[in-house]
């Protein structure tokens, strides 16, 4: 069906699950709305693909734990089954360490994470500081240092020199799991639960079709896509803050928002699904999950469906990811399947499947997990996004009260714009 024309009370701008999230309470709330996707499928950063065995597997988000409630309560309401991802045995370091030392690393690299989430991020003293800044200067012994930059450069998939430190503190403040956040993940790949979401929109979702324009009036917004446009009184801009400012806005947007949406970088992460015939590891005791201390940013952990489908994610994080993924395809498979044989012995060379996702760059989601800001002087960009302008709204995981860079936090985030939406179109109503 054709836009040309078409008018709603609200016009949502990306479906991933801060997009869909807000749909559903719109839905709820009975106010009309249309979803705008890029992409010819749903979910942004969350994604499924056949791998070489033509299984379905997750090629992007996947993972979340109990400490996470929006998104296990979504998952239960749609019947999704949940695996465990297997934790039990030893964890490998590689280089490898006698078990007592890497135990004590992790401890000192965790004991470094406390310390700084407990600085002020508004301390004076670290303002202009970024993480490596740092890090630097703490008299932590050098494996410890090492192991905690390898999580900052994994998890933010960012050099940590470029993170400020002030920034980091504040976003890593709202991660507030106790359970290991790799806990579960669903057997039907978590894109199956955005298609759920999605199939209950109906055709207030318009999959391919990117917004081309969109415009500000006194009495609302009209957002042109490549069939025509669509008139809203009010407009919600689901997307990444990087990928938001890409978008053409007129009139231009206000100088201080325009700023806030330019201070963000796309992290870069490579995520692999390693296919073997049997989970070898486990009959030696290991766990599957291994970090590279002289590589960081990789990592790898047991994504076995069960025993007839074992499998390794191996993540690529920050720089490596961006140094890697120039190698081509036969050198990068070589280079990522002999890190496991150093890690884990000569079976994990003995790979049925291969499979990896390269989030560099992506056309529109920009990389990673997240989006971070990357100047030390954009205190307020967070705020001044989430303020927006007339009719014009921002949401995503990254402006979340709640695990930024997560799906939770995405749907917490879509959940929060759609409230203050539907607040904004009541008071106008109540007015007119």
């Amino acid at each position: 069906m054709s836009s040309a024309s078409l008018k709603t009370d609200v016009t949502i701008v990306g479906a991933g699950f801060t997009g869909l999230s807000a749909a559903l309470e719109f839905k709820r709330a009975g106010i009309d709305f249309v979803i705008l996707e890029a992409r010819d499928r749903v979910g942004g950063r969350v994604e499924a693909v056949r791998n070489g065995l033509g299984e379905l597997i997750d090629s992007g988000g996947q993972f979340f734990c109990v400490d996470m409630p929006e998104l296990m309560a979504l998952a239960k309401a749609h019947g999704k089954e949940f695996v465990e991802t297997y934790i039990e045995g030893e964890f490998v370091t590689h280089p490898s360490m006698t078990p007592v030392r890497a135990e004590r690393t992790y401890h000192v690299s965790m004991a470094i994470r406390e310390r700084m989430n407990k600085i002020d991020p508004d301390d004076p003293a670290i303002a202009a500081m970024t993480v490596a800044d740092w890090l630097e200067r703490q008299q932590d012994e050098a494996d410890a240092k090492a192991a905690f930059r390898s999580l900052v450069e994994g998890l933010w998939c960012l050099a940590a020199d470029k993170v400020p430190l002030w920034y980091l503190i504040d976003n890593d403040r709202r991660i507030t799991n106790e359970v290991f956040e790799l806990q579960y993940f669903l057997r039907d790949t978590m894109q199956s639960l955005a298609e759920d979401i999605a199939a209950e929109l109906g055709d207030r979702l318009r999959l391919g079709e990117a917004a081309t324009r969109i415009e500000r009036g006194p009495q609302g917004v009209r957002v042109t896509t490549a069939s025509g446009t669509i008139e809203a009184r009010e407009v919600l801009i689901a997307l990444p803050p990087a990928t938001a400012a890409k978008l053409d806005f007129a009139p231009a947007l206000p100088s201080d928002l325009a700023k806030a949406l330019s201070v963000w970088e796309s992290g870069a992460v490579i995520k692999i699904l390693v296919r073997y015939a049997r989970p070898f590891w486990r009959e030696h005791g290991l766990s599957g999950m291994v970090m590279w201390r002289d590589m960081p940013g990789l990592f790898a952990c047991d994504a076995s469906k069960d025993a007839e489908h074992a499998a390794l994610i191996v993540f690529i994080g920050g720089p490596l990811a961006l140094r890697w993924r120039e190698l081509g395809d036969t050198a990068f498979q070589a280079e990522v399947t002999a890190k496991l044989v150093d890690a884990l012995g000569a079976e994990a060379g003995d790979v049925i499947d291969f499979s990896p996702r390269d989030w560099a760059h992506d056309r529109w989601s920009g990389g990673a997990y997240s989006d971070l800001i990357v100047d030390v002087t954009a205190r307020d960009a967070e705020r001044t996004i989430l303020a927006g302008a007339p009719h014009l709204h921002f949401a995503a995981s990254e402006v979340s009260p709640s695990f930024p860079g997560y799906v939770e936090g995405a749907i917490v985030a879509g959940r929060i714009a759609a409230a203050k939406i539907q607040s904004a179109i009541a008071t106008r109503a109540s007015g007119s």
